[in-house]
C-alpha cells in the first residue's frame, strides 16, 4: 500500500502571499481553484477575513471576532482555476502584504441527507476536507452529513446569522460534549452547554448537542470538516518540555502549515508557514484571535517528519513544560512518495 495517496500536498492546500495594488488584480500561482480562503494583512492592524465557495464569495467571516456573516462585493470577485480575483476591498489595499491559505474542497456544492438536518456541502475524500453549511434543528442529536468519508478529527463550526464565537473540536480534546475552543479567544478549553456529541461522531455525518450557537433554530451555520491523511494532513496533540531544545512533533510529512493553541492553558493559536518563514527557524507568526499585524518569535522549526520546538518557558506559550497544546498541520511534502521530503 502507497504510503500516502497525496503525492503533491500543493495540489490541495498551498499559501499564497501577495501585494495589495487598491485597485483590482488576480492572483495566480495557487495552483487550483480555491473552496476555502483565509486572508490576513501582515503589514499592518486587520482582521483575518474568510471565504468559501458554499456560502459565495461575497461572503465573509472573521476568525477573531464573534460577528455574524457579512457581505462585501469588492473583497473576493471571483474563486479562479489558479487562484483568485480581487476587488478594491480591505484584502487589496494599496503596499499591504497579505497572506492567503487556500484549501480546495470539490469545486461543486451537492445537497447531503445523510444526517436528520440536510445539508450543502463541498467535500473532497482524498484531502479529506469538507465545507458544509446547514440550518440548524434545535434538538439535542441533530445529525449533519459532512461527506468526508472518514470520521472526522477536526470540526471548526461558526453560526453565520447571528453573533456567536467559534466553535471547535479537536479529537484531542477528550470526549466531554461539551468542551470546545474558539478562534477568537485566546482562552482554554472551556465548557458551555452540549456542543456535539462527540461518541456519535460517524464517517458520515457529526452529531450536535442543543447550544444555540451550533444547532439553533431557524440560524444558519458554516462548518469546516478535517480527516487525517497519511502524508497530507495531521490534527494531534503535544506536550511541552519547557525546554529551547523542544518537544518534537512527528507528523510524517514536512509541514506547509500549522496552527498551535495550548488547551489547559490560556494561550493565542499561533499560525506559522512555509511561505512566510522559508528556512528555520520558524519565526513570521500571526494569531486567529486578534487583529494584529504579523510579528516575530522564534518557535519551532519545520522538519521532514514534523515539527520541533524551539522555545522555552520564558517565552510564547508553544512549549510550555507539562501543558498540553492541539494543533493542526498540513503538509508541504509527504514524509515517503515519489518526491519525498528532505530537511530545509
Amino acid at each position: 500500500m502507497a504510503y500516502t495517496t497525496i503525492k503533491k500536498p500543493s495540489d490541495y492546500f498551498n499559501t499564497k502571499l501577495y501585494t495589495g495594488n487598491g485597485s483590482t488584480q488576480s492572483i495566480t500561482g495557487v495552483g487550483f481553484q480555491p473552496d476555502w480562503s483565509w486572508f490576513k494583512v501582515r503589514s499592518e492592524v486587520g482582521s483575518h477575513r474568510l471565504v468559501d465557495a458554499v456560502r459565495g464569495n461575497t461572503k465573509y467571516l472573521f476568525s477573531n471576532a464573534t460577528d455574524a456573516e457579512a457581505t462585501v462585493t469588492t473583497n473576493v470577485t471571483s474563486f479562479d482555476s489558479d487562484g483568485f480575483s480581487l476587488g478594491n476591498g480591505s484584502i487589496n489595499e494599496n503596499t499591504r502584504t497579505y497572506a492567503s491559505w487556500n484549501w480546495l474542497a470539490s469545486n461543486t456544492t451537492a445537497s447531503n441527507t445523510d444526517g436528520s438536518i440536510t445539508s450543502t456541502i463541498s467535500a473532497n475524500t482524498t484531502s479529506g476536507f469538507s465545507i458544509v453549511s446547514y440550518s440548524g434543528g434545535g434538538s439535542f442529536g441533530d445529525t449533519v452529513g459532512h461527506g468526508l468519508g472518514s470520521v472526522p478529527a477536526m470540526i471548526i463550526v461558526k453560526c453565520t446569522s447571528a453573533s456567536s464565537d467559534w466553535y471547535i473540536w479537536q479529537k484531542n480534546m477528550g470526549a466531554n460534549d461539551n468542551q470546545f475552543m474558539a478562534f477568537n479567544s485566546s482562552a482554554l478549553q472551556t465548557s458551555g452547554a452540549t456542543i456535539f456529541d462527540v461518541s456519535a461522531m460517524s464517517s458520515t455525518t457529526f452529531t450536535l448537542g442543543t447550544n444555540i450557537d451550533v444547532n439553533g433554530s431557524g440560524r444558519t451555520f458554516v462548518a469546516y470538516c478535517f480527516a487525517d491523511v497519511k502524508g497530507f494532513s495531521k490534527f494531534g496533540s503535544y506536550v511541552g518540555n519547557g525546554n529551547a531544545d523542544g518537544t518534537f512533533v512527528y507528523t510524517g510529512f514536512k509541514p506547509a502549515f500549522i496552527i498551535v493553541k495550548r488547551l489547559n492553558n490560556t494561550q493565542s493559536w499561533y499560525m506559522l508557514d512555509n511561505k512566510r518563514n522559508t528556512f528555520n527557524p520558524e519565526d513570521k507568526y500571526l494569531v486567529t484571535d486578534n487583529s494584529n499585524e504579523e510579528s516575530t518569535f522564534t518557535f519551532c522549526d519545520f522538519l521532514s517528519n514534523g515539527f520541533k520546538a524551539r522555545v522555552d518557558n520564558t517565552g510564547t506559550g508553544f512549549n510550555f513544560s507539562g501543558d498540553t497544546y492541539i494543533y493542526m498541520a498540513f503538509a508541504e511534502e509527504p514524509l515517503v512518495g515519489d518526491n519525498p521530503a528532505t530537511a530545509r
